[in-house]
C-alpha cells in the first residue's frame, strides 16, 4: 500500500507494538525501519531481556502477541527491595489471585514474537531495511519519499526511532536531558538455587544490581542482571574474565542464591534521561524512547512506551469512529495531555530513586532502611507502588485492561 492510516518511523519494540494493535482495530500502517530482520532477530544480536508489567502483559494478549511467546515468558511473582545487604527489605508481593506481578522475556523473543505478528497483520505494510529520505507534514497530511524511491502517505507519522529520534529534533520538540556517571552492564547468569520466581533489586552507592528471574534452560537455574556502575568502570568490568565477574557478583548477592556461572555475555549502555515536554506537533505523534528515556532502575522503560501504544490506539480508534482526520490537532492533543502526567511521574520517580539510593554514607543508608521497613508496614502505600509497577495507575487505556477499544 502507499497510502495508511498511520505511517510509523521504527519498527523496534514499540513501534511494531503499535502497528499490531492499529491492526487489531482495522486501522492501516506502513512501518519503516533500516535494520535488518536477520540481524536483529539473530540469537547474539542483544542479550537484554524485559519485565514486561501486568497491564501492558494484558495489551500484549489483546492484540495477539502473547500466545506467540507465552512459554518463553517468567512469571514475576514477588520483587523485594534492600539496600545493599544490611537488614530491612520490602517485598512487594501480588494478593491472592492477582497473578503475577510481570513476566521477564529475552528481547530477542518479544522482537521475534511482534515481528511475526505484523508480518501477519493483513492492515500492516511492514518495510525492513529502509528509511525515510524525505518526510513532508503539512495541513493536508504526511508525505514521505523512501530510499526504494517509494512515495507513501497517511494523515498521522509516528515517531518509533528511540532515543536520538531524528524526526523529534526536526520537529523541535524540545527534550530534557542529562547523563548518569554510570553505566548498565547487561548479562545472564547461572546459580545453583532457584531464584523462586523472585525479581531482587539491591542498591548500592554506586548503583542498583537487579537479578531478574528468566526461565531455566538445559544448564540449570537462570537469572538477568542489570548492574548499574560508575561510568569510568564501565570498560574495565568488560574486559574482565568470565570467573573475574562472577566472583564480583558473588560479592554484590552475597550468596544467597549458591554458586553462580556460567555467565551469558555480556554488554554495557551508557545511562542518561531524557523527557520530551511536549509531545506532538503538526500531524506528528512520538511514542516511547522517543518521548522519554529513563534510568532502567525500576525496569519500566520499555513499559512506558506500551502505554503510550494503549493510549495513542484508544485516541485513534476513537476519532476514527467520529469520522475526524487522524491527524487533527484536538485528537493529538488528548494523547499529548493524557500521556504527559504518566510519563512525568515515572521519570520524576525513577530518576529520585536513582539519587537518593546514590547517596554514600552510613546515616543515608540507615535513612534508607528505615523508609523501606516503613513502606513494608503500610498496606495502602505499598498497593499504590505495586499499581504503579503495573501500570495500572491513573486512567488506564482499554488495551491496559486487556479490552479492546
Amino acid at each position: 500500500m502507499d497510502q495508511a492510516d498511520v505511517l510509523i518511523l521504527g519498527g523496534g519494540l514499540v513501534g511494531s507494538a503499535l502497528a499490531v494493535a492499529l491492526d487489531a482495530h482495522g486501522l492501516t500502517s506502513i512501518v519503516i525501519d533500516i535494520a535488518d530482520p536477520e540481524v536483529i532477530l539473530a540469537a547474539g544480536f542483544d542479550g537484554r531481556a524485559s519485565a514486561i508489567a501486568s497491564a501492558p502483559w494484558r495489551m500484549l494478549e489483546a492484540i495477539g502477541v502473547i500466545d506467540r511467546i507465552r512459554d518463553r515468558g517468567c512469571p514475576i511473582k514477588g520483587i523485594r527491595v534492600s539496600d545493599g545487604l544490611d537488614p530491612g527489605k520490602l517485598d512487594f508481593v501480588p494478593d491472592e489471585g492477582e497473578g503475577a506481578l510481570g513476566h521477564m522475556f529475552e528481547n530477542r523473543y518479544l522482537r521475534g514474537a511482534l515481528y511475526a505478528a505484523a508480518l501477519a497483520a493483513p492492515n500492516v505494510d511492514l518495510r525492513m531495511k529502509t528509511r525515510a529520505v524525505k518526510v513532508d507534514r503539512g495541513p493536508h497530511g504526511v508525505v514521505a519519499t523512501l530510499s526504494s524511491g517509494a512515495v507513501v502517505r497517511a494523515p498521522l507519522l509516528v515517531a518509533a526511532e528511540g532515543r536520538n529520534s531524528p524526526t523529534r529534533e526536526a520537529a523541535g520538540l524540545r527534550v530534557a536531558r542529562w547523563t548518569y556517571d554510570h553505566a548498565a552492564i547487561v548479562t545472564s547468569l547461572h546459580h545453583q538455587r532457584s531464584h523462586e520466581n523472585v525479581a531482587f533489586e539491591i542498591f548500592y552507592p554506586q548503583g542498583p544490581f537487579a537479578i531478574l528471574p528468566l526461565n531455566d534452560d538445559e544448564q540449570g537455574h537462570r537469572s538477568a542482571i542489570v548492574w548499574t556502575v560508575k561510568g569510568g568502570d564501565a570498560a574495565g568490568m568488560m574486559k574482565l574474565s568470565d570467573r573475574g565477574v562472577l566472583a564480583e557478583a558473588e560479592k554484590m548477592m552475597g550468596g544467597f542464591l549458591g554458586k553462580l556461572g556460567p555467565l551469558g555475555p555480556r554488554s554495557s549502555y551508557p545511562l542518561s534521561f531524557h523527557h520530551a515536554a511536549k509531545i506532538t506537533a503538526e500531524r506528528l505523534a512520538l511514542v516511547g524512547d522517543a518521548a522519554h528515556g529513563i534510568h532502567p532502575i525500576a525496569g519500566q522503560g520499555v513499559n512506558v512506551g506500551f502505554r503510550d501504544v494503549a493510549t495513542l490506539v484508544e485516541v485513534l480508534v476513537e476519532g476514527k469512529r467520529l469520522g475526524l482526520d487522524l491527524g487533527d490537532a484536538q485528537l493529538l492533543a488528548r494523547y499529548d495531555r493524557w500521556r504527559s502526567l504518566d510519563t512525568l511521574m515515572v521519570s520524576i520517580a525513577t530518576d529520585g530513586l536513582t539519587r537518593l539510593f546514590g547517596i554514600p554514607g552510613r546515616t543515608a543508608s540507615v535513612v534508607r532502611r528505615f523508609g523501606l521497613s516503613a513502606v513494608e508496614k503500610l498496606p495502602p502505600l505499598k498497593h499504590r507502588f505495586m499499581a504503579e509497577a503495573r501500570g495500572e495507575s491513573g486512567d488506564v487505556p482499554r488495551l491496559l485492561q486487556g479490552l479492546t477499544v
